[in-house]
């Protein structure tokens, strides 16, 4: 049993099974409300757009048409990403989250840059805007982009996926709101550069949060440890356990988000396994991570002193 693998979980689940419900899936029927609203800004701006020849709304409504785009993609993500896992894909489609973070920042990346274009092809060539109007599309979407907010305002904290959404739709509020300021600039001045000027601020809204998000979500796919986890921490808890004599092959990723796992391989002196026994070794292992760490999965391989040495020869 020396060199063979042990496996510890922080959570309710049978041995060798592995969590399949993601953080995600606790805020599903938010992402649906969420999208519905999302529709019937859409839906607005784009009337308030042809109504009143203000980009910023439609900036806003381009902008609303990912987020919808992006919170469908959200949920179909989570249905997958909490499907079992089968023989050939262990893990399930959890993954699927991550890739759907990586979708929505894809597209938030391309509105963003529609958006300079189209404002600095304003801002030679201003367009006619008719402020009034503006103003009162603008707060509409201002509205009913804040009750988006409030619905995932919990989950974002816990999942990429929503995290995402969150972000598009915190996105749009603050848009909603350069709308609005910049309908009552013309109402007041009437320069008409203001709405040009506020799709720009938009688009400054939308890029370092989408680059953040984008970033988060290649980590996780290039299987980097977890940014609230030190691995220096890990590795000296589990080396101040009695009885532990070296540690390598320690690694601990994220296979999507609220889901970190930990492998190790535990160096046992052989005096101490002999009194103590795999059981009482794995217990300790993993009450050392449950109290110090959130990882709720962890495979611990025990091994006796010598036996990376041992292994290193039969590789060679």
């Amino acid at each position: 049993m020396g060199a063979g693998h042990a496996h510890g979980h922080g959570h309710p689940h049978g041995p060798g099974s592995v969590p399949t419900g993601t953080a995600a899936a606790a805020y599903r029927g938010r992402l649906r409300m969420a999208l519905g609203i999302t529709l019937l800004i859409l839906v607005a701006e784009v009337a308030g757009s042809a109504l009143t020849g203000s980009l910023a709304l439609l900036a806003d409504a381009g902008h609303m048409a990912t987020d919808a785009a992006g919170l469908a993609m959200a949920l179909v993500a989570i249905h997958f990403a909490n499907r079992p896992p089968s023989e050939r894909r262990t893990f399930g489609l959890a993954r699927a989250e991550i890739l759907s973070a990586v979708a929505n920042a894809v597209l938030l990346f391309g509105v963003g840059a529609f958006i300079f274009y189209e404002a600095v092809r304003r801002l030679i060539t201003p367009t006619e805007v008719e402020g009034g109007l503006t103003v009162v599309f603008g707060a509409i979407g201002l509205v009913a982009n804040s009750v988006s907010l409030l619905l995932l305002m919990r989950g974002q904290r816990e999942s990429l996926n929503v995290r995402g959404a969150f972000l598009e739709v915190m996105a749009d509020a603050l848009g909603s709101l350069a709308v609005v300021v910049a309908a009552l600039v013309i109402l007041v001045t009437g320069w008409q550069r203001a709405d040009p000027v506020a799709s720009i601020l938009i688009g400054l809204m939308i890029v370092p949060r989408t680059w953040k998000l984008l970033r988060e979500a290649i980590d996780v796919l290039l299987e980097a440890a977890p940014k609230d986890v030190d691995m220096a921490d890990v590795r000296a808890h589990i080396l101040a356990l009695p009885g532990v004599a070296g540690l390598h092959d320690l690694h601990v990723w994220t296979i999507t988000s609220g889901m970190p796992v930990l492998s190790a391989h535990v160096v046992v002196s052989r005096d101490v396994l002999d009194a103590v026994g795999h059981e009482k070794m794995l217990h300790d292992l993993q009450g050392c991570l449950g109290t110090h760490f959130d990882v709720q999965h962890c495979t611990f391989q025990l091994e006796p002193v010598g036996h990376a040495e041992h292994e290193a020869r039969l590789c060679h």
